[in-house]
């Protein structure tokens, strides 16, 4: 990923710095999160009954679909020039639109949202996010999510 200054940084607030790669949320993958994270619920591990719910089938964690977001960021945010390391910030906002079915196609749509200097070297951006399925009107999330920088 090519770096750019914290001025054209700053000149791509309202932008979309970029689309990750297509992630494919198999059945697998979601099981380990499961249990990783303890979340056993049976709409996440057990096709057989949740063959019986209103999604049809398993769906991955929303934990799991906003966790791919450290995937979908090294390919779709703004690397500063001269960083040093960058640090997840956290999250302004979360919100989990639509389930996603196991053997679905997420990516992740980065925006710009603000570009500030807190001390010099240190420089946080906050992006909004939409977190898309293939094939669905209907993303899998919305997040404002923001990461520290450290440059110099």
């Amino acid at each position: 990923m090519t770096s750019i200054s914290l001025d054209a940084a700053k000149d791509m607030i309202g932008k979309e710095s970029g689309v990750s790669e297509w992630i494919t949320v198999e059945q697998d993958r979601i099981n380990q999160f499961a249990d990783v994270t303890e979340d056993h619920q049976f709409i996440h591990i057990n096709p057989d009954m949740a063959k019986m719910t209103p999604f049809g089938g398993t769906i991955a964690h929303g934990f799991l679909t906003l966790s791919l977001l450290a995937k979908m960021g090294e390919e779709a945010s703004i690397v500063l020039d001269g960083v040093k390391m960058g640090v997840n910030y956290g999250f302004d906002k979360v919100r989990f639109l639509a389930p996603v079915p196991t053997g679905s196609k997420v990516r992740g749509r980065f925006v710009v949202a603000a570009v500030e200097e807190k001390r010099p070297g240190q420089i946080l951006i906050t992006y909004d996010v939409t977190v898309e399925i293939d094939g669905e009107e209907k993303p899998a999330l919305i997040a404002k999510w923001m990461g520290m920088q450290f440059t110099g």
